[in-house]
């Protein structure tokens, strides 16, 4: 028999999960965890019986104004810009059965949106004020690896980590969160992350939209399931990760944005853990894409979808006529599964995100540009390496994340083709840290146009191979790894990741423990 909470939500049994989650636990301190997982979750069987598809479309009663992350005002010292970040535990009212235990920095939820412009630069202090150790990655940046925030720089119950670095790359949204591995997951969930927004000349000079939480809004997408008692409830699995029945947006629950604009910029950013959306509006509008994860594409492109598996974003223009109400709304998806692992993935749900409610009067708003950026692509004529990555059953290459090995090694200044394929029916992504990419083709095939700028995330079709080209410039250390992974966090908690470092030329890795390979 299933179980309902106050607000008649569907809500697992938590005896039975919980048990789950200390089995899983337990198996996977042996070693054996990954592959017993496995065998439950992509052979389609669940604990818990068949998942159901959730619709709230016409159900959400959009009544909280949308909250607008704070921008961070930074201290100017030494010739650099200065965030002092802190990473707290606190209480956030969300639904009305009782106050949610959340995690925020500088506040109870989520946390301030940064802002450096190309060429600062920046020196982040962040100080853990948490019951256990936890991390902060930079997602999308460039940087030294020692400043990257992965799973090697951890931080310790009150204990406090200053990284610096300069920022060299196009404006982009980019965005921060925890990534200590084997609790990435858990660690989001619970509420930790946040916008950092580059901006540059080439981008300010452009007639956009630019005033934040005006007329340039941030967006953070996130799905949560609440118990009977107001908390967060960490639920089943299944083939992805945690899927919740409830979305917040910047840590509001049933928002409603009022425009005041003609043009509205939109910096979505899908910070959930596992659940990919298919962001449309609610009556079919066009809308115009501007920037993809690394930055503004070459032009825009007309679209009514589009789709952001977790850790992607996008920046849209949404154009609206006085006095309409419209919402941002998330569509089944055709992510290329089984009508059972769609299901259990998520792809089949269809949910209101935010309503936008426009001004009776509105203030005026320039044409969109019809050029960009510049964008040139990278030669695949002077590729100095082509790697191959298979994902397939929690593991890149039949190999489960080891903190101790090194899996590959780059030259610094190089550029290099990886070819990465999903070996079977279940859903993945794949993020690099350090670079951006361009995704060269999909099974031979050019992208699609939303995927032809700069990307440091992507979705992995089933049994789809993607060639990605990056360029790996100015940072190496032979001692301190990037990260690359599926960007489903609890994929990557489980052991779907592999560890790089860039090395100058001829330079040899230094072993973390000895036990390393390239």
């Amino acid at each position: 028999m299933k179980n309902f909470n106050a607000d008649g939500r569907h809500q697992h049994p938590t005896l039975p999960q919980r048990l789950e989650l200390e089995r899983r636990g337990f198996l996977r301190l042996l070693g054996l965890g990954a592959s017993v997982t496995a065998i439950a979750s992509f052979t389609g069987c669940s604990f818990f019986g068949p998942r159901e598809a959730v619709v709230t479309v016409g159900q959400v009663d959009f009544r909280n104004p949308l909250r607008i992350p704070p921008v961070a005002q930074p201290v100017r010292r030494d010739g650099q810009i200065v965030f002092d970040l802190a990473m707290q535990a606190g209480t956030t009212p969300l639904v009305a059965a009782g106050d949610t235990d959340t995690w925020g920095i500088n506040g109870s939820i989520l946390g301030p949106t940064l802002r450096a412009g190309r060429g600062d630069h920046v020196l982040v202090n962040v100080r853990n004020e948490l019951g256990e150790a936890t991390t902060l990655h930079w997602h999308g940046m460039h940087l030294p690896a020692i400043a990257d925030g992965g799973p090697h720089q951890m931080i310790a119950p009150g204990a406090e980590q200053a990284s610096s670095w300069k920022v060299d790359q196009p404006a982009a949204t980019l965005w921060y969160h925890p990534h200590p591995h084997g609790q990435t997951e858990k660690h989001v969930y619970r509420g930790l992350g946040g916008m950092f927004i580059v901006d540059d000349d080439d981008e300010a000079a452009l007639d956009l939209p630019h005033a934040y939480g005006v007329d340039d809004v941030p967006i953070i997408v996130q799905d949560k399931t609440f118990d009977a008692s107001g908390q967060f409830l960490e639920t089943e699995r299944y083939d992805t990760g945690m899927l919740g029945d409830t979305i917040l947006v910047n840590g509001t629950i049933a928002p409603v944005f009022e425009i005041t604009t003609e043009r509205t910029r939109l910096r979505l950013l899908n910070a959930s853990t596992a659940r990919s959306y298919g962001f449309g509006f609610s009556d079919g509008r066009e809308f115009m894409m501007i920037a993809s994860d690394g930055g503004l594409l070459a032009a825009p492109i007309r679209l009514t979808r589009i789709q952001l598996t977790p850790g992607e974003r996008a920046e849209i223009i949404l154009d609206a006529a006085a006095g309409e109400t419209v919402a941002l709304r998330s569509y089944p998806q055709a992510l290329g599964l089984s009508d059972r692992q769609a299901l259990d993935s998520g792809a089949d749900d269809e949910l209101d995100i935010l309503l936008f409610r426009v001004a009776a009067e509105l203030g005026a708003s320039s044409e969109i540009p019809v050029r960009l950026a510049e964008i040139e692509p990278l030669e695949v004529a002077a590729v100095a390496a082509t790697r191959q990555f298979d994902l397939q059953s929690f593991q890149i290459n039949g190999q489960l994340m080891d903190m101790n090995r090194i899996d590959t090694v780059v030259t610094v200044d190089t550029t290099e083709i990886w070819e990465v394929r999903n070996g079977h029916g279940t859903p993945h992504n794949f993020h690099i840290h350090d670079v951006q990419f361009q995704v060269v083709d999909i099974d031979g095939r050019r992208p699609a146009a939303e995927l032809a700028g700069w990307k440091d995330t992507v979705y992995l079709p089933p049994q789809a191979t993607l060639r990605l080209i990056m360029r790996f410039g100015k940072h190496s250390d032979p001692a301190v790894p990037y990260m690359y992974h599926c960007h489903m966090l609890w994929h990557e908690d489980v052991g779907m990741m592999g560890q790089f470092v860039v090395v100058e030329p001829g330079r040899d890795i230094a072993p973390l423990d000895g036990s390393h390979h390239g």
